[in-house]
């Protein structure tokens, strides 16, 4: 009788995720981090079949360990997770994000670094609107860093959206495998989500003392077009590509608008 292989240790990783009504994408997520050694989920109050899609995946055997917290902001939810993790390094994801095949092979590879690397930025891309498929791998992946040493690492927590993680030490590149964002929202609610964006975008502005620019609100918006459409080649996409562009160069005309709009309420008597 062959005897069987003994299982490779879980990662020393805990995955971090802030949800709430994810119950389209909770699922894919939670099953590719299989085989870290914590899975740190942390809910805000779902009210659809999140919290049952997450007891599912406990059940069946991922390291899950869920906690309730009222939503504190972005960043400071995220700091929460951040704050609830036990391993050595922490892979921040969220809800709508995937690790693929190569990138969760990679992560052993990752983990073993030199101790002078304090964290990982992976190359993540995207599914747009009115496409089953990710987008061209010939277009530019955003680069985040999301795997940091847990000790080493930190969210900014004046970033109200636009949250992201500061690291004491040097960083790298992921370059093997891709965290997928494959959520092509209808326009009209990702529009409703760049207004949010752009309000919370432009309340931090204002609360860090800056003022709005006559120049940003005229060149901005078609900067930002260019730089998706034409920098980052989404103009592989087609259609799909520049409505994604014109989506990004809308919510950097809000932004601008809003600022300037907060503003002058701010100034009137």
């Amino acid at each position: 009788m062959t005897a069987k292989p003994p299982e490779a240790a879980p990662l020393p990783i805990s995955a971090t995720v802030i949800c709430k009504n994810e119950e389209a994408c909770i699922g894919k997520c939670l099953a590719s981090l299989a085989g870290v050694a914590e899975i740190v989920v942390v809910d805000s109050g779902s009210t659809d079949r999140t919290l049952e899609i997450i007891e599912s995946c406990a059940r069946g055997g991922l390291p899950i360990r869920l906690i309730h917290q009222d939503w504190l902001g972005y960043a400071r939810q995220k700091q929460f997770a951040l704050d609830a993790a036990r391993e050595p390094w922490v892979l921040s994801v969220d809800a709508d994000e995937w690790l693929d095949g190569d990138l969760a092979a990679d992560l052993p590879r990752l983990v073993a670094a030199d101790p002078s690397i304090a964290g990982w930025s992976l190359r993540r891309t995207l599914t747009l609107y009115g496409s089953r498929k990710p987008v061209s791998l010939w277009t530019r992946p955003e680069h985040i860093l999301r795997l940091v040493r847990r000790t080493r690492a930190r969210f900014d927590e004046a970033l109200v959206v636009h949250e992201g993680l500061i690291v004491d030490g040097r960083t790298e590149i992921a370059r093997k495998g891709l965290l997928r964002h494959e959520r092509g929202l209808p326009l009209d609610e990702q529009m409703r989500k760049e207004i949010v964006y752009a309000k919370l975008k432009a309340e931090q502005r204002l609360e860090s003392g800056r003022k709005p620019s006559w120049l940003k609100l005229f060149f901005n918006p078609p900067i930002y077009f260019l730089r998706i459409f034409l920098w980052n080649r989404f103009f592989l996409c087609g259609w799909a590509g520049f409505i994604h562009a014109m989506t990004g160069a809308s919510y950097s005309f809000m932004t601008e608008s809003m600022h300037r709009q907060f503003y002058l309420a701010r100034r009137r008597p």
